[in-house]
């Protein structure tokens, strides 16, 4: 795995170096490209297990309304469903062909990172490995989400980033811009990398760069790409800054700073973690790194702002890569000095595969999904039971009376369950879904005559009871597996007699973010 021949960041901690002089990058390897092309391939032949996620779901049916932003995202993830479900209607492989693809380009570039660095072969192989069995990319990898998108935004700005202070070159600031403009037309996440990456040039240099025409391109290159979501954004009263709030609320999964800040030690891996904070350390010490200081700079003021902010854990997870390709090349030198230690980071690296095999892929059948599984990755337990779902819904419907089930109509809870009723409604004769959650509550509101809904996704019936005269308890979602998800289990609710007509409470009192 070291080369402590052609490595020339493999050398002693008392050799002398020349602390203005960052190393030169390490020599082009193939073992990256085998761990990229093995990493796709995995996460393509499980594509099929399991299900759609309920994000998946939802996008499907923000692609059927694309427009240039939405409550809770931009417009690229909805564009990238619209184009598989034209490609290939109903296939979940094609759906999920780019996050595996997004997933190997992910490992390639963190050993870009760790070959700019100065690693050999055998670092830059072992960067790539780090990222493949990584919780950001296996996860995100295996589901179509923003958070896929962003990852691959997130590290091809670090890269470009680490060139041009290596070089100092500021044209690559261009890539920078590049990367972040497209990126905001996922989300505005990427506004808090440029933001990291600012801070840490003012506090560790170059500071030229701050005022660099090149720089100031780059920002322009970025503003101008996202310039129609942004718009959007502030045409519509930047709701994205509503759903960050009710985020930070603890509303939502990975959410909350105490899991914010569990995360950051289990989302690359647990094995992982002594190596990223060996990164974090070189990057902000080592002599002949110092041209990279404000990399590591920038991971501590987004983490900082991601926890003071109550955001997603994950948030800051491309840069934990980075840091994580940093620490690569300091565990390769370290592994260099004597013979046992490569057995050792083996041995480690052999229980994080197994690890992630069982914990990240749905490697597992899905009758016997334990719940240690679904406690660790929550996404997983929202691929299960979608079909099952639907037949539940279906039992209900078919319990009504012919006149009732005529103008019937779904209401749910979540865009997941909408999007669900959209893809498997149809074959089993279900009316319309419409929810109030998100962008869903955009896309069309029950008519005036559907005055007997069937209601899912409402533990309690409190709120029912306020726009219906009557509500009844009609079955519950049995998704025929023992998983612990949001939806097993759930009451199924009939509502008939509206109080009021849908326009005069539906933005009011049935919309809703987070």
């Amino acid at each position: 795995m070291a080369e402590p021949v052609t490595d020339v960041t493999d050398r002693a901690p008392d050799e002398p170096t020349a602390p203005e002089q960052p190393p030169a990058p390490g020599p082009r390897a193939r073992g990256p490209w085998l761990v990229a092309a093995a990493t796709s391939t995995v996460l393509l032949l499980l594509a099929t297990r399991y299900g759609y996620h309920r994000d998946e779901l939802y996008f499907l049916l923000c692609g059927r309304h694309l427009d240039w932003g939405y409550v809770d995202q931009g417009p690229l993830a909805p564009a990238l469903a619209r184009l598989a479900d034209t490609v290939a209607p109903g296939s979940l492989l094609a759906l999920r062909t780019p996050s595996a693809l997004i997933a190997g380009a992910a490992v390639l570039l963190t050993a870009a990172i760790a070959r700019e660095l100065g690693a050999g072969r055998g670092g830059q192989t072992f960067a790539a490995f780090l990222a493949a069995t990584s919780g950001i990319v296996l996860a995100p990898g295996h589901l179509l989400s923003t958070t896929t998108v962003d990852l691959l935004v997130w590290l091809a700005a670090a890269w470009c980033a680490v060139r041009l202070l290596r070089t100092g070159d500021s044209r690559w600031a261009l890539g920078v811009g590049l990367a972040l403009g497209v990126g905001m037309l996922n989300k505005l996440l990427p506004a808090l990398l440029a933001a990291g990456l600012l801070a840490g040039v003012a506090v560790a240099g170059p500071r030229r760069l701050l005022r660099d025409r090149w720089v100031l391109a780059a920002a322009a290159l970025a503003a101008l790409l996202a310039a129609p979501t942004l718009s959007w954004q502030a045409t519509h009263g930047f709701p994205q800054l509503s759903v960050a709030a009710s985020i930070a609320g603890g509303d939502s999964s990975y959410s909350g700073r105490l899991d914010a800040l569990v995360l950051q030690f289990v989302i690359i891996s647990p094995y992982a973690v002594p190596i990223w904070v060996a990164g974090l350390v070189a990057l902000l010490r080592r002599p002949r790194w110092r041209a990279y200081r404000a990399v590591g700079w920038a991971w501590l003021v987004v983490v900082a702002v991601v926890l003071a902010a109550g955001g997603k854990g994950y948030y800051d997870a491309p840069l934990l890569l980075v840091l994580t390709a940093a620490g690569a090349v300091v565990a390769a030198g370290w592994a260099a000095r004597a013979r046992w230690r490569p057995g050792l980071l083996a041995a480690g690296a052999a229980l994080t595969v197994a690890g992630s095999a069982v914990l990240l892929l749905p490697t597992l059948p899905a009758q016997r999904l334990p719940d240690v599984v679904v406690a660790v990755n929550y996404d997983a337990g929202e691929t299960i039971g979608w079909p099952a779902f639907a037949d539940s819904l279906a039992t209900v419907h078919r319990g009504l009376p012919a006149g009732q089930r005529a103008r019937a109509v779904i209401l749910t809870g979540n865009y997941g369950e909408a999007g669900a009723v959209a893809r498997y409604g149809p074959a089993r004769g279900l009316p319309a879904a419409y929810s109030g959650h998100n962008s869903m509550a955009d896309f069309g509101r029950p008519p005036e005559n559907a005055d007997v809904v069937i209601a899912v996704g409402w533990q309690r019936p409190d709120r029912l009871r306020g726009w219906f005269t009557e509500v009844t308890l009609a079955g519950r979602v049995d998704q025929r597996v023992e998983v612990d998800n949001d939806e097993n289990g759930g009451p199924i609710w009939v509502c008939r007699g509206l109080r009021r007509p849908w326009a005069q409470f539906w933005d009011a009192e049935v919309r809703h973010r987070g």
